[in-house]
């Protein structure tokens, strides 16, 4: 048996779902994506945000330009303000 973890961000108000692969870059750029559209859906500078998730501004950046490395708590964290969830499954592969 093989094994992957998928990852999805959605916002429980809206229909915005994005599962990822275990593929790195492909993760980090889709999350990336995902929080910055959703960051500007809602109106929010990243200052705003880095504000309400108590968060670096620099951490917000780096994470949205997909260059940075958050946690999943710092994820966790930038979620909660988006009113987006931060969900890890480990999916079977046949």
């Amino acid at each position: 048996m093989q094994y992957i973890a998928d990852f999805a961000i959605y916002s429980k108000k809206s229909l915005f779902l994005l599962k990822i692969s275990n593929i790195l870059p492909k993760m980090t750029n889709e999350i990336a994506q995902s929080i910055k559209f959703r960051r500007e859906f809602l109106s929010l500078r990243q200052q705003d945000l880095a504000e309400l998730s108590g968060i670096a501004i620099k951490t917000i950046h780096l994470v949205e330009s997909g260059a940075g490395n958050p946690s999943i708590d710092t994820l966790e964290k930038i979620a909660r303000v988006l009113g987006m969830e931060l969900l890890l499954q480990v999916k079977k592969i046949n």
